[in-house]
């Protein structure tokens, strides 16, 4: 069975509504790395307001928190609405400001959960492709060739050397199309060329 779809935002997105008398603000986007989560996430909270609520997921990394609400009443589910959505890469802070009215562990987490949850939905959004990262060397006559054919397969061709051996060769590419390229490099090639995988490369892209 292959793995659910994931997706990313395409850009930053947000979304206001009131629940009782409180406002509640949410602002989400892309991020790569938790040091970037946390840089959006200073740079959109507001000091004046209540409190500023977030949750971010980057592949098998997530932190959340409730930022002075009631343990497990808004960062938790900010984050399970991230997961539920099939989102990965992403960051978003729900801020809200205190309207007078208290809304009781329940009207909580659904108030965070649904503000975040209707910020993503209807967010533009793409999905993320895993990569691989492959190294061979080539004949300088079957170069050109290979690389046509290579750029025609979805591959992105990273880096190039030129030696006296040949040339060095350094590509990414979907994970569902590596069988399909190592067997056009190998027959372009005539079997001479020895691809290796770049593990410290692998990983994952943004489909179109």
């Amino acid at each position: 069975m292959s793995a659910p779809e994931r997706f990313m935002l395409r850009e930053p997105a947000m979304l206001e509504r009131e629940v009782r008398k409180s406002i509640f603000l949410a602002q989400a986007a892309p991020v790569a790395t938790p040091a970037e989560a946390m840089e959006f996430i200073a740079t959109v909270s507001d000091p004046d307001a209540t409190h500023n609520c977030w949750a971010y997921l980057i592949g098998q990394t997530y932190r959340s928190d409730d930022a002075g609400e009631p343990g497990g009443t808004a960062g938790r589910p900010i984050l399970q609405v991230i997961e539920g959505q099939g989102f990965d890469r992403t960051v978003v802070v729900v801020t809200r400001w205190f309207g007078g009215t208290k809304l009781g562990a329940g009207g909580l987490v659904r108030a965070y959960g649904g503000t975040a949850a209707e910020c993503l939905r209807t967010a533009a959004r793409v999905p993320i492709v895993e990569r691989v990262s492959l190294t061979f060397t080539c004949g300088f006559s079957d170069h050109a060739l290979l690389r046509a054919r290579l750029e025609g397969m979805d591959c992105q061709i990273v880096g190039e050397d030129f030696g006296a051996a040949g040339v060095g060769m350094h590509i990414a590419l979907p994970v569902a199309r590596e069988a399909e390229v190592r067997t056009r490099i190998t027959d372009i090639t005539r079997g001479q060329a020895v691809i290796r995988v770049v593990e410290e490369d692998a990983g994952q892209g943004v489909g179109d």
